[in-house]
């Protein structure tokens, strides 16, 4: 007696449940200039003025090239996600975020960073290890970092951008992505408090030590442990940081 065999559905039978379009030219072409504002206001320093950063629609699109209903749309895209508001008869304003809630993307980038340095000191070539300890080769006592405040900045930015990429994951490349900005810009303006940028880089050289071991363990605690450390300075001084935004 033969064996019945079950019937499963073919693709041709399953791709009309889909409901698809086709990507219309306009549509793509809103997304790309999201994309450029997103990244451009990603790089902004927005915390070192009090003042509000403001964008001008008509400037934006005459800056890209385009027409100004794309640059609505992209603005609507990044409104959504807390990037920006527009306000009537003034312009878009960049968003700032208050004490409590930067301290709680401090506290998502700890988590994220610490993953990221244990995937580099579980994969990384001992080539790509090096290349973060030259980010700070000309720091030295001669060649202070509280000395050199704007140079020193620039470099414990890329610092913490290249442990990111470095992870090879592009999900933790996306989900920092957005609190990059608020992130970076604290960092930049509490480097020069306090002698943080001698402490910075004391940490920063102990966990290139702890990847250079590949002690995975150690890297992951070093990191978290640094990036908290802005965090709980960020909660001890917000009123200063952060005046009238809590």
């Amino acid at each position: 007696m033969a064996k019945s065999r079950a019937v499963w559905p073919v693709a041709d039978e399953m791709t009309p449940d889909l409901v698809l379009e086709k990507f219309a030219p306009e549509r793509t072409f809103k997304v790309r200039v999201y994309a450029a504002l997103k990244h451009a206001i990603a790089n902004m320093d927005i915390y070192a003025n009090p003042e509000d950063t403001w964008l001008d629609e008509r400037q934006l699109a005459e800056r890209l090239g385009v027409s100004r209903t794309p640059i609505r749309e992209a603005i609507a895209m990044l409104e959504q996600q807390d990037f920006v508001k527009s306000v009537p008869r003034r312009g878009i304003v960049v968003l700032k975020k208050t004490k409590r809630e930067v301290i709680e993307m401090i506290q998502a980038w700890a988590a994220l960073e610490s993953m990221a340095v244990r995937l580099i000191a579980l994969n990384a070539t001992d080539e790509d290890i090096a290349a973060l300890r030259k980010l700070f080769d000309e720091f030295t006592e001669a060649h202070r970092p509280a000395d050199y405040l704007s140079e020193y900045s620039r470099a414990n930015i890329r610092f913490h951008q290249a442990i990111i990429s470095l992870s090879g994951s592009k999900v933790l490349e996306e989900m920092t992505e957005d609190i990059l900005l608020h992130v970076r810009g604290i960092r930049q303006m509490t480097i020069g408090l306090d002698d943080r940028a001698m402490r910075s880089i004391k940490d920063h050289k102990a966990i290139i030590d702890a990847l250079e071991r590949h002690d995975a363990d150690l890297a992951e605690k070093l990191s978290r442990d640094h990036t908290l450390g802005l965090a709980a300075y960020v909660d001890e001084h917000g009123e200063e940081i952060f005046p009238d935004r809590d």
